[in-house]
């Protein structure tokens, strides 16, 4: 055989192992994720995480990861209720959710970037202040605001605090209603005695406007079920997997600026088993 044909032969097997070789990773790479924009999917009112503005720390996460890939934020706005996946990431309009708590089956989830938990918040200067679990007796007989049905709820009712606790709307539109915002201004002016809060929104909203009359205080004493504290990731399509770990990549390359950003915010951090408060890096 000339040794034209033999080097053909080799060439043809090389592209051959190529392809194959390949074959795994195309397969899993979704032509729907833009190569011209980073798509976020967010709720267009749901300040301090993400708001059409573009004033949240969500907001500044996304800024984060689009320079990293060198790509413009684009966004599809759409209220973050029931729907939100079906219209905005699973209709292809947008690929990634900056915040989505794991575990969750509508979506894909990346590595958790954020750890955090619910939180008491009370008046810095009154009788509560010290008080950071759930049973303590300093709470009995309080009134105490609560998204009704939220984990903490639940901790309420085994503790005693739901006959006199005061219920704020679970699922809403955030353009026309703002459950945690009210829950703080009626705590500040005196109607209710604390506020059980997510932190991610408790944190950064008394930052802003209460910092000098109200404390955050993560709730990571309760020990019985339901549990308090949640892993936070970034949601994508179910099946990209070649996305997701562009994500991965990316969340473990950049972790300590997306902890500045999450701290400058107000945000509470916590520890990965949700037992400890996260100390700042000196």
């Amino acid at each position: 055989m000339p040794a034209w044909a033999d080097a053909m032969r080799g060439l043809a097997a090389a592209v051959l192992a190529t392809v194959v070789s390949a074959a795994p990773g195309m397969a899993q790479t979704s032509d729907l994720v833009s190569k011209t924009a980073f798509r976020v999917c967010a709720d267009p009112a749901n300040y301090p995480m993400s708001d059409r503005e573009e004033r949240g720390y969500e907001n500044r996460l996304a800024e984060l990861f689009a320079r990293e890939l060198d790509l413009p934020v684009d966004y599809t706005w759409y209220p973050m209720a029931t729907g939100f996946i079906r219209n905005t990431l699973r209709g292809n309009r947008c690929d990634v959710v900056m915040g989505y708590a794991q575990g969750h089956e509508l979506v894909l989830n990346t590595n958790h970037y954020l750890v955090s938990a619910y939180t008491l918040v009370v008046p810095k200067s009154g009788p509560l202040a010290d008080v950071d679990h759930l049973a303590d007796p300093a709470l009995k007989d309080r009134r105490i605001g609560v998204v009704a049905g939220s984990p903490p709820a639940d901790h309420m009712a085994r503790n005693g605090l739901i006959a006199k606790a005061r219920p704020y709307s679970l699922m809403v539109d955030r353009r026309y209603e703002s459950p945690v915002s009210d829950m703080l201004a009626d705590l500040d002016a005196g109607e209710i005695d604390a506020a059980v809060i997510w932190g991610p929104l408790a944190g950064p909203l008394v930052k802003e406007t209460y910092a000098d009359r109200l404390v955050v205080i993560p709730l990571i004493k309760e020990e019985l079920p339901p549990r308090l504290f949640f892993r936070i990731t970034m949601g994508v399509r179910q099946g990209e997997k070649v996305w997701e770990r562009k994500l991965n990549s990316l969340i473990r390359r950049n972790q300590a600026e997306i902890d500045t950003i999450l701290r400058e915010a107000g945000v509470p951090l916590i520890t990965d088993m949700g037992d400890a408060v996260r100390e700042a890096a000196r």
